[in-house]
């Protein structure tokens, strides 16, 4: 294997302009949007024969990239969303300097937080590490990590 790092988050989404907003909240900005119509081998690669997408790849100050996509071929399959402890991706962790403010611009914004309050765990070297969970509009598991 020859892996160099990591591309992009592939996120998908009910609404892509609503997402889209929730993840500009978080500091993300467009970077390209992503073709409508993927055909041929591009759409083998992903395993459809041919799909319609609405989406665009976004980038973070930070340098972290999302392919946020709302799925309109074929339909999306009714499901749930997993539970933390289901296997498979569970959640995206993203560090942050300043908890207490991205918590504040979050309850303003309206979004679900998991918890009231930040936990506080053990990290390298017995300093505290302070994280909280919170939801998109889809319900997926995103997490402030202040180290």
């Amino acid at each position: 294997m020859h892996i160099k790092g990591l591309l992009h988050v592939n996120i998908n989404c009910r609404d892509f302009d609503r997402s889209r907003q929730f993840y500009e909240l978080l500091g993300f900005e467009l970077l390209s949007p992503v073709p409508a119509e993927g055909l041929g081998s591009v759409a083998r690669a992903v395993g459809f024969d041919h799909y319609k997408v609405k989406g665009a790849l976004m980038k973070h100050p930070s340098r972290i990239v999302i392919d946020l996509l709302e799925w309109l071929e074929p339909p999306v399959p009714d499901s749930s969303i997993q539970p933390l402890n289901a296997v498979g991706i569970a959640r995206i962790a993203l560090i942050t300097s300043d908890i207490d403010a991205d918590i504040d611009c979050l309850k303003e914004a309206g979004v679900e937080l998991v918890s009231d309050h930040p936990g506080v765990a053990e990290g390298p070297q017995g300093s505290p590490v302070r994280f909280i969970c919170f939801k998109d509009p889809d319900g997926n598991t995103l997490e402030l990590v202040q180290l």
